[in-house]
């Protein structure tokens, strides 16, 4: 039994809440979806939405691409309707929302909590399109799936923006996208954009901010290749840090972000992290192979991460302290991933460093120096302005 309606519930069962519109832009993916699993665009359809377009993010509308890719244009074979590539065209999105002659544009896709989830920033960046053309915004709310009672980590340093950061937030935001999209609204859009976006929030009903996803009631679709659990979205929070060494994160195998290793891992790991004592997990030692991504076809040694206790889960001090423990123990093979040139970042191009949100975590695993003390102490939501928070 569903116990949560998602903001997309809402608006099916009362389209009058969207306002004026008679050219709208679908902003979604495969997580798009009603509580009986119909996806969102048959449903908004069926209530009268008039929808022009669907806009696809990394992996794209259907989600068949690998991180860092796109489906590229296309048309929805179910309806009709042209499928755009917002990730392919994100350094001119302008010009491809300008040319569709949208009035409003409508967000729909689940959220994974951490700030390094680009669908975040897809969302950000639409909304600063959508400011500057004067296009209405509409965000259809969905939960925080590692719950949102809990804020954790460094806010990203503007010198470290890329589009796994855009702005400044912590890396565990603990906010819903309805509450994302009202911070930025506040705080970031009016500066990058001119002024701020026409935004409405359809909130959900019946949503707490310490609910479980799995309390919810709702369907868990994987919104990207490598999320495939909520648990690998808890895990994401921690270990999508990793990416930015030559540690596999453990894409490319069934448990992506819940796996990790390398070739030189010995024995010495489990009974090092384990000595941690990392809030919230435990450790066992595991072995794979991935099919794709670092280390493909070689077998790898390594760990799973199990988060055994959700309240007192702290993803930062657990993806830090993973690093640590790596940086220690191998310290004559663990490394940094070398600098790539990339569009979305201008200003720094080690992947760690646009992970974190600073050079700090780097600079210091390069000294063998303890990171540790660079994680500020967890906080709550109320950390943000008064007008954030909806639940």
């Amino acid at each position: 039994m569903t116990h949560v309606r998602t903001g997309l519930a809402v608006l099916a069962a009362e389209p009058s809440r969207l306002g004026p519109a008679e050219r709208v832009g679908l902003l979604t993916g495969p997580t798009g979806i009603t509580a009986s699993l119909d996806r969102n665009v048959e449903a908004l359809r069926a209530a009268g939405i008039p929808l022009a377009a669907l806009l696809g993010p990394e992996h794209g509308v259907t989600g068949t691409a690998q991180a860092g890719a796109s489906e590229g244009d296309g048309v929805d074979e179910a309806t009709g309707l042209p499928t755009i590539d917002t990730f392919a065209v994100r350094d001119h999105l302008d010009q491809t929302i300008e040319a569709l002659g949208l009035d409003t544009i409508v967000y729909d896709i689940q959220d994974a909590g951490a700030r390094f989830w680009t669908f975040t920033w897809s969302m950000y960046d639409t909304m600063l399109v959508a400011a500057r053309l004067g296009v209405r915004f509409v965000i259809l709310d969905r939960p925080n799936p590692i719950q949102a009672t809990i804020v954790e980590g460094p806010d990203l340093d503007p010198s470290c923006a890329s589009f796994v950061g855009r702005v400044a937030i912590p890396q565990r935001h603990g906010l819903t996208l309805g509450e994302l999209g009202r911070l930025f609204n506040a705080q970031f859009v009016p500066t990058a954009a001119g002024r701020p976006v026409e935004l409405d929030v359809i909130t959900m009903e019946g949503w707490q901010r310490d609910a479980s996803y799995a309390s919810t009631g709702l369907p868990w679709v994987t919104p990207s290749p490598n999320i495939p659990t909520v648990d690998s979205a808890y895990a994401f929070a921690a270990t999508c840090l990793i990416e930015g060494t030559n540690v596999s994160e453990g894409r490319g195998t069934t448990h992506p972000f819940e796996l990790f290793g390398a070739p030189y891992v010995d024995a010495r790991l489990i009974p090092a992290l384990r000595a941690r004592e990392l809030p919230g997990v435990e450790f066992r030692e595991a072995w794979f192979q991935p099919t794709f991504h670092k280390y493909a076809g070689q077998a790898v040694r390594g760990a799973q991460l199990y988060v055994t206790d959700v309240d007192a889960y702290r993803a930062v001090p657990v993806g830090v302290g993973i690093l640590a423990t790596l940086a220690e123990l191998y310290r004559d093979d663990f490394a940094v991933l070398d600098p790539v040139s990339d569009q979305d970042s201008p200003t720094t191009d080690y992947a760690l460093d646009r992970l974190w949100g600073s050079p700090s975590l780097r600079t210091a695993l390069a000294a063998g120096d303890d990171p540790t003390s660079l994680v500020p102490a967890a906080e709550t939501p109320d950390r943000y302005p008064a007008g954030t928070l909806l639940y």
